[in-house]
């Protein structure tokens, strides 16, 4: 444990192979089906899609956040202990949940923009954060695998607020890529940055991202999505003809 911590306060991020069974990783990504079969409902889960970078004219199911309390296996996965315990090492701290999201990318999907999770004003809320990303599906380099900076999480705030990582800002980091397999997991600091490719093979790249603060530092879970529903509602609530952006 020790030697695990130690890297990842020396990376910015930790790769724990195989912290889920593929068993249980065959039922998470069930769980996801379930989830993802359910009509949106104003208030609930928040869906989101996006324009296909395969089929121009297609729009993907791109993510659903803020799914915790409308899936009683998904609810339990939050406070499995195996996440508990290594956040607990890592924070010094009891860790509570700030924001749960699943990733789909599916065939098509767009990647994600070199960027810190601190940028979009999180520190409004708390100092520090760490996420948890899960793999449902296989991330491979061609299905858009997370990539990241080691060491840079050390310089704090690169970027700036609500803006992608650019120009003189990328200066010296070297993103690399993390393939990883089913119940495998990455923990990744806020400060970490992070991007990756869009999913050009034909199947989608399914990833639980969970992330936690210190429990001392407050519980904001609640007032962090009702403020982004407000900025950046899902899609089923959106006015008509309204422009959302999202920026990082």
């Amino acid at each position: 444990m020790n030697a695990m911590i130690g890297g990842f306060r020396r990376d910015g991020f930790l790769v724990v192979p195989k912290l889920f069974t593929e068993e249980e990783a065959r039922e998470i990504a069930t769980w996801i089906d379930d989830l993802a079969a359910q009509p949106p409902q104003a208030g609930r889960q928040m869906m989101y899609f996006e324009d296909s970078v395969t089929a121009p004219t297609a729009r993907v199911l791109s993510r659903i956040e803020k799914f915790a309390e409308c899936h009683e296996g998904l609810g339990r996965l939050v406070a499995d202990d195996r996440i508990l315990s290594l956040l607990s090492a890592m924070l010094d701290a009891a860790p509570v949940l700030f924001k749960d999201k699943v990733n789909f990318k599916m065939s098509g999907g767009q990647g994600f923009t070199p960027h810190q999770d601190i940028q979009p004003g999180w520190d409004d809320y708390a100092p520090y954060f760490i996420s948890v990303l899960i793999a449902i599906d296989p991330n491979t380099i061609e299905n858009g695998c997370l990539e990241v900076a080691a060491g840079a999480h050390r310089r704090g705030l690169i970027g700036r607020r609500w803006e992608p990582l650019a120009g003189p800002e990328l200066a010296g980091l070297d993103f690399r890529p993390y393939p990883i397999d089913p119940g495998d997991a990455i923990f990744f600091d806020c400060f970490a940055p992070h991007q990756s490719k869009p999913n050009l093979t034909d199947r989608p790249r399914r990833n639980l991202y969970l992330t936690y603060n210190r429990r001392r530092d407050g519980d904001f879970r609640e007032q962090y999505f009702a403020a982004k529903r407000k900025s950046f509602p899902p899609d089923n609530e959106r006015e008509p003809g309204a422009t959302y952006v999202f920026r990082v």
